[in-house]
């Protein structure tokens, strides 16, 4: 990558951070229905049109942090010899550990939006068919097989169902009155209950 591209890199990176900020500042002081694009678009200083070209929506900025991206990039520093599974725990923990706990703090106020809001809670179920295909292509780069083979997208379907039986509480559902916070289910220590439940994935499931 050159050094003008590292830096447009860089810069997007400021925008999108800027916009997650201001964004979930707006949610707290004034609530998620009553904030509109366009309030979100000039605390942070830019265009509704650039808050688009980061996110198609309201719900998908509350939706989309950092946390695949950085579980790409520790998967692929991981060792050759480790299996597909141990390389993802491994990704894993190296991955949440890199956040800061600020970062922390706006993915416990997303996670809880996602509970409490329904249209976000509605939309979070394409971000799971998301984080499968990049859990397939990632799988891909590290085996040589084309990111639709059946057995990396059932690999990468088993990955993303072991991450919803860990952080998604057991009563969620339509209609219910009582949603658990957020920041007793995921957090910087999750990543422990998380990785006990992958490794059980990577052992076959044993019961």
């Amino acid at each position: 990558m050159t050094a003008q591209a590292s830096l447009r890199e860089r810069k997007k990176a400021r925008t999108r951070a800027s916009l997650r900020e201001h964004a979930l500042r707006l949610f707290r002081e004034q609530g998620y229905h009553a904030t509109t694009v366009e309030q979100i678009a000039a605390a942070a200083e830019v265009s509704p049109s650039t808050f688009f070209r980061y996110f198609p929506t309201k719900e998908d900025l509350v939706l989309q942090d950092d946390m695949d991206a950085r579980l790409a990039k520790a998967f692929a520093r991981q060792p050759p010899e480790l299996g597909p599974v141990a390389a993802i725990r491994a990704a894993t923990r190296e991955a949440w550990g890199s956040f800061t706990p600020e970062e922390w703090e706006q993915i416990r106020q997303g996670g809880e939006l996602t509970m409490h809001v329904p249209e976000i809670r509605a939309r979070a179920m394409n971000e799971f068919a998301r984080a499968i295909n990049v859990i397939a292509e990632v799988l891909a780069a590290r085996t040589g097989r084309a990111p639709d083979d059946i057995r990396l997208r059932a690999l990468a379907g088993a990955v993303v169902g072991v991450m919803m039986s860990v952080f998604l509480p057991p009563e969620m559902g339509e209609g219910m009155d009582v949603v658990p916070e957020f920041s007793a289910i995921f957090g910087p220590d999750s990543v422990f209950r998380l990785d006990a439940a992958l490794a059980l994935l990577e052992e076959g499931l044993p019961l």
